[in-house]
């Protein structure tokens, strides 16, 4: 071996990559949105041993069948080129967090126990409106579970419970510490709550529990992060807040994303000519982060965190790394709604409904009549159409969850929060070139405009099902002409009523 194979091995084993060699990691969440891509990550750009996965039992689908779907999913496309057995390095876990005791039987207790040397705690619920119970079980209670089976753990090196940044929405400058001041109860006593009061006692306090929380998601979040401060101990634990997480940037594949998720629901609305209305402070901030940017956070924070482990004291705070736009590259709502509409020129949808367009009302009282007749008296001519041809009428009701949807997320449409960044940006700065380039966060090189190409690129590939070909897009680009004319007519045709009804008004009069 060369003395420059020597340095380059040496300074691999040094960094990231090295640190992971062999190692085996626990992770939960395995087949959500951020879960699936620190997979992808973890087996393309190391050499872990193992990954064992707890996933939630499906009725009608055996755990390994739903790992087995990985297999056709483009996001693991470049990793089984390059590892073509890498898939299985992954064993699956059964378990639910849902239950008592995460649902994990014993033998496998036994294995994570004297096996397991990262654990990454990623499930949750992310809905907004999910009852409390529901909520404090998964979000909350799972988290003290977890905990508890790290301290079984007889080689863990380091443990990273994902949260969110939002966790602590209840106010507007959030640094990267603790917030326990902001919660009715802590957590200690709302877990024990529930464990006296019956699930529908739990849900009829939640008014009084959540207090000034939006919903039960960031309230039990918030809950969560109260048992990592309480009861983490002196185990070697990180705390990693991502802001609102849409789809990759650079890797494995650009504008990869595998649901209808945040923001991208909202531009697939429009780049289908559904949603026509929003309303957004213009002037506030959209805290969008990549998926793949946060799975490069995650992995590089918990090599930090090994390394800082035997510094860890147990009265001292776990570390808190946040990931959102940098304070000198933010990403404000009138540029991303400016952004959002290039999909009907740029990426147009054969199966669009009506001309994309979209108008934002800042005034929220204002918003529900606008809405009427932008979205709900269009929606009952459209299903008339619908039902006279036979077919099944779908928009009403799809406007009315669309309506409920963006009721609920109000509290964030029209507040602007501001994350303090340190210990992530002091994290790059730890981490070798080498490392800041297979791990890279840089949220202040990121370009928006070049971004959200991809990302809605990628919407209308892996969401919208269409093939990235010149027939597809010139589909797309007849149907846009022809939906264009009609608008603009339907629009000419409205505004020359309009003057005819105000004329005779004025005629009247004189």
């Amino acid at each position: 071996m060369t003395l420059n194979n020597i340095i380059s091995r040496t300074k691999m084993d040094e960094g990231i990559p090295g640190f992971y060699k062999d190692k085996v990691v626990f992770l939960t969440g395995a087949t959500g949105f951020l879960g699936k891509v620190i997979i992808e990550k973890l087996l393309r750009t190391t050499e872990v041993k193992r990954i064992y996965s707890m996933i939630r039992p499906k009725r009608g689908k055996d755990i390994k069948e739903r790992l087995a779907i990985w297999e056709k999913d483009p996001l693991f496309e470049v990793l089984l080129k390059l590892k073509p057995d890498a898939l299985k390095r992954i064993s699956v876990i059964a378990g639910d967090c849902l239950d008592p005791d995460l649902g994990i039987n014993m033998s496998d207790r036994k294995l994570l126990a004297s096996e397991v040397q990262i654990v990454i705690h990623g499930a949750a619920t992310v809905r907004f409106n999910e009852p409390l119970h529901v909520a404090l079980a998964i979000n909350t209670r799972a988290t003290r579970l977890m905990l508890q089976l790290a301290k079984e753990m007889k080689h863990l090196e380091a443990y990273l419970h994902i949260s969110t940044a939002f966790s602590n929405c209840v106010i507007f400058r959030i640094e990267e510490r603790f917030y326990p001041e902001h919660l009715t109860c802590d957590s200690d006593s709302v877990l024990t709550m529930s464990k006296l009061l019956s699930e529908q006692m739990m849900d009829n306090l939640a008014p009084t529990l959540v207090g000034d929380f939006p919903n039960t998601y960031t309230y039990t979040k918030a809950l969560a992060e109260d048992v990592i401060l309480r009861e983490s101990g002196d185990l070697p634990v990180s705390v990693f807040r991502p802001s609102v997480i849409i789809a990759t940037h650079e890797e494995p594949v650009t504008g990869w994303i595998d649901n209808l998720y945040g923001p991208i629901a909202l531009i697939y609305g429009v780049g289908h000519g559904v949603l026509r209305l929003t309303t957004f402070d213009k002037d506030g901030y959209a805290n969008m982060v990549p998926v793949d940017y946060c799975a490069n956070v995650a992995l590089a924070s918990i090599w930090q965190a090994s390394k800082d482990k035997s510094k860890r004291e147990t009265r001292s705070q776990p570390p808190i790394y946040t990931l959102a736009p940098s304070e000198r590259n933010q990403l404000v709502n009138r540029d991303f709604l400016k952004h959002s509409l290039s999909v009907r020129t740029d990426f147009p949808l054969p199966k669009m409904i009506w001309y994309p367009f979209l108008h934002c009302i800042s005034n929220r009282r204002l918003f529900p009549l606008a809405a009427f007749f932008y979205h709900t008296l269009p929606g009952y001519f459209y299903d008339i159409a619908l039902r006279v041809t036979g077919r099944k009428p779908r928009l009403v009701k799809l406007y009315r969850s669309v309506h409920a949807n963006m009721a609920i997320l109000e509290h964030f449409f029209h507040n602007t929060w501001h994350f303090e960044t340190k210990s992530t940006d002091r994290l790059r700065v730890l981490m070798s070139p080498e490392d800041r380039r297979m791990y890279n966060f840089d949220m202040e090189a990121l370009d928006w405009g070049k971004y959200f190409r991809k990302a809605l690129f990628g919407m209308r590939l892996y969401l919208a099902k269409e093939p990235p070909t010149k027939e597809s897009l010139e589909q797309g680009r007849r149907m846009l002409y022809r939906l264009k004319f009609l608008h603009y007519s339907l629009m000419t045709l409205l505004c020359a009523v309009a003057v005819f009804l105000l004329w005779t008004l004025v005629r009247l009069f004189i």
